[in-house]
């Protein structure tokens, strides 16, 4: 039996975001149904105020509504302690730690070349004329433990490291609460290599 258009068009739509397959676009296309035309009408206006109102703070390149964004511009932020993350919601989970009290740089993705991502098209030269043009003491790269998180990163300390600013990376290792015969090699070696002095 043939579908009618209009639900094949949501279906065409909904398996166009991330993680989401023909059995998902078709579970979330029957509950959209079966709801209420006004909840139905409530999301397609949560998704219109996103596409209206959201920006990029010209800063630091996260997601806001107001230009610049309420880290770059609170007082209490440490402006000289920069952590470098990937993408807008690595900011959000930077925050829901409460540990981090300085100011970020979003780089918008990663050096891929063989999706054809260079250092060109992501934010990485204004971070360096970020770090030329204020009083930057530390950069801490918290790009993904992954290739091409390790080469962006790589990358960024090479092109700063003329600065005179310090420049670290995030450790890497095993988790709280994690067991040591669970862990594979490579982050039981990260593990080593980030260990710290007890005292």
């Amino acid at each position: 039996m043939k579908r009618p258009p209009a639900v094949i068009e949501l279906l065409e739509q909904l398996q166009r975001m991330p993680g989401i397959g023909q059995k998902t676009a078709e579970r979330l296309s029957f509950f959209l149904m079966r709801g209420s035309a006004a909840q139905a009408y409530k999301l397609a206006d949560a998704i219109r105020k996103v596409k209206e109102k959201i920006v990029l703070c010209s800063k630091c390149h996260s997601i806001t509504e107001v230009d610049p964004c309420g880290i770059c511009i609170d007082p209490k932020r440490d402006s000289t302690f920069v952590c470098v993350v990937e993408e807008p919601h690595d900011v959000y989970a930077m925050e829901n730690m409460g540990y981090f009290k300085g100011v970020y740089h979003v780089l918008m993705g990663v050096i891929s070349p063989l999706d054809g991502i260079g250092p060109a098209e992501l934010n990485i030269e204004s971070l360096r004329k970020r770090v030329l043009n204020s009083n930057i003491q530390e950069v801490v790269l918290a790009t993904n433990p992954n290739m091409e998180g390790e080469s962006t990163a790589v990358y960024i300390a090479k092109i700063l490291q003329t600065e005179n600013i310090k420049i670290t990376r995030i450790a890497r290792g095993l988790p709280v609460g994690g067991d040591i015969e669970y862990a594979d090699e490579v982050t039981l070696m990260k593990s080593l290599e980030g260990r710290t002095t007890m005292k």
